[in-house]
């Protein structure tokens, strides 16, 4: 038995809990692509699917605001969730707001060529309507909200109760609303962010994240009771070529 199919039986199991009404749908990402601008994007394919599947598959009311965070540094998230943005910013009717919340390591202006002051922080600790803390980027329907101006103390704004309202505000002037979150085993801060959104999407690393971590934490999430929508399995590889493997 493959470590991919253990490690994805074992989060099968451990993630839904009995009061979610829905299943968490798995997403295996099989490669990257490159974009003009020299950045990786995560293949349009799975992107596609994993958007389908979270947001415009579903049966009742689709989540709008969802918070994407891995298990471990460098699962591939922040590539995830541009692609998933982008992707939605073609079929929204309304913009869509790409949030950069991870105040330790940001990549997202990087990726959208873009730069990372006046953003989230910004926005955390002045006033104004939320749109003057955004930019646009790529499409007229797509802006990022950077992190911000970056301090010792920045990651703290997280819990504060300023964002709820900031929050509430992105949930008013965009139609989704996608937050790139650190790593759950080595900071709470995603924790903190689910808690105001409508679910999580889970990222993982093939032949890299632990069995132990991933159950560690389903945990916490449940403990906090925040629905698990999806799970990611990234950098997957397959013994057999990807044409063949797509036709199975």
């Amino acid at each position: 038995m493959s470590k991919h199919f253990e490690l994805m039986q074992q989060i099968e199991k451990d993630l839904p809990s009995p009061s979610e009404p829905r299943s968490v749908p798995f997403v295996p990402s099989l490669s990257q692509e490159g974009t003009s601008n020299g950045h990786t994007r995560w293949a349009n394919d799975e992107a596609l699917r994993l958007v389908q599947q979270v947001f415009l598959l579903q049966a009742q009311e689709a989540p709008r605001v969802v918070v994407f965070a891995g298990i471990d540094h460098g699962n591939g998230c922040s590539q995830i969730c541009a692609s998933v943005a982008e992707i939605l910013a073609k079929n929204a009717s309304r913009p869509v707001c790409l949030v950069e919340a991870n105040f330790r390591s940001p990549a997202l202006p990087e990726m959208f060529g873009t730069t990372n002051h006046y953003g989230l922080t910004e926005a955390i600790l002045q006033r104004g309507p939320i749109g003057l803390f955004a930019k646009i980027v790529n499409q007229d329907n797509l802006w990022l909200l950077s992190s911000g101006s970056l301090a010792a103390d920045s990651p703290s704004l997280l819990t504060s109760d300023r964002l709820r309202d900031r929050v509430a505000d992105l949930r008013e002037e965009f139609e989704f609303v996608i937050i790139d979150a650190p790593p759950l085993t080595q900071y709470s801060d995603a924790l903190a962010l689910g808690q105001l959104s409508d679910g999580l999407v889970l990222i993982l690393e093939a032949d890299s994240t632990r069995r132990e971590s991933a159950s560690a934490v389903a945990a916490s999430l449940r403990s906090a009771s925040i629905p698990i929508l999806a799970a990611v399995l990234n950098k997957r590889t397959f013994p057999i070529p990807e044409a063949i493997y797509k036709r199975l």
